[in-house]
């Protein structure tokens, strides 16, 4: 098995556990606030990691250049706009359909390549985008109207989500290669990066804002601390996948998040998803199957 197979396969078993945690966390905590446990919480594991990487390959951190700075930075606020807008679509949507709006990140992906990177799509790979876009229209049942489409705020929130985690998981792969050293290293000296500036932003934003916050995650702390672990394991199996492979190819692989998300759903939430949600969940993951195998 590749390593970006395998690490792809652990980031999808793991975010579709964070995102449980992180529904949970929720009813209890703000929007912004549940997104920010997962890099507050995650923060020293991912330093540990870090040093763990740089031992194991005995490889020296080396000068983080402009280039990389730039891609990282943005990567940083779009992944922390993509989380809270996914934590705020549970208000609107059950747990599958809303994780299932956030996955056309897979598909966004494959556009932003297209548009700003250079990698085009072949005919399969626009019929994947077509197809995956009917899917998101009926697990959201939105009119082929604009209005529509902004006055429906789980379908916004969901669609905002998987635009922000697009851009990142874009710019993490650039990113993770302007660093010119061993794979492994570059993509935790990646995620270091990302988390230590996503932390500091979400902290910043509350202590400003809402330092009332700060109280209920400790108090709540088992539940944060479960989300903060998930999230830089799901997160260590994203930036290492991204740093050996196409960014379209590994997000395409982690729809198999799908099923694991199902899975919850019924098992832990005791949700119903429609015959309807579960078409057009079907037909979002058959566009990324397109792009895996004809794209």
């Amino acid at each position: 098995m590749e390593i970006w197979i395998a690490f792809t396969l652990l980031a999808a078993f793991m975010q579709a556990i964070r995102t449980a945690g992180q529904k949970q966390l929720s009813a209890q905590l703000s929007s912004l606030a549940t997104a920010g446990v997962r890099y507050i919480f995650a923060l020293p594991f991912a330093w540990g990691y870090l040093y763990w990487m740089t031992e194991r390959y005995d490889v020296a951190i080396p000068t983080l250049n402009a280039t990389f700075i730039e891609y990282a930075s943005i990567a940083s606020v779009s992944q922390l706009i993509g989380t809270a807008c996914l934590v705020a679509a549970f208000s609107y949507r059950n747990f599958a359909v809303a994780t299932s709006l956030a996955k056309t990140e897979a598909i966004q992906v494959a556009i932003i390549g297209a548009v700003f990177f250079g990698a085009s799509l072949s005919v399969f790979g626009w019929f994947s985008v077509i197809i995956g876009m009917i899917g998101v229209l009926l697990l959201s049942k939105v009119k082929f109207r604009l209005k529509d489409i902004v006055n429906n705020p789980g379908a916004a929130y969901g669609l905002a989500s998987g635009l922000g985690l697009a851009i990142t998981t874009s710019l993490i792969r650039e990113a993770s290669l302007a660093l010119n050293t061993h794979l492994m290293v570059s993509a935790a000296i990646t995620l270091v990066f990302l988390i230590t500036a996503q932390s500091i932003l979400a902290a910043a934003y509350l202590l400003i804002r809402d330092i009332g916050q700060f109280q209920k995650m400790i108090l709540h702390w088992r539940l944060a601390l479960f989300v903060g672990i998930t999230s830089v394991l799901g997160s260590i199996g994203w930036f290492t996948a991204a740093s050996y492979q196409t960014a379209a190819y590994v997000k395409a692989l982690g729809q198999i998040e799908f099923f694991f998300t199902l899975i919850l759903t019924y098992r832990v939430f005791k949700e119903k998803v429609t015959f309807i949600e579960i078409i057009g969940m079907a037909m979002v993951i058959l566009s990324v199957i397109v792009l895996l195998l004809w794209a």
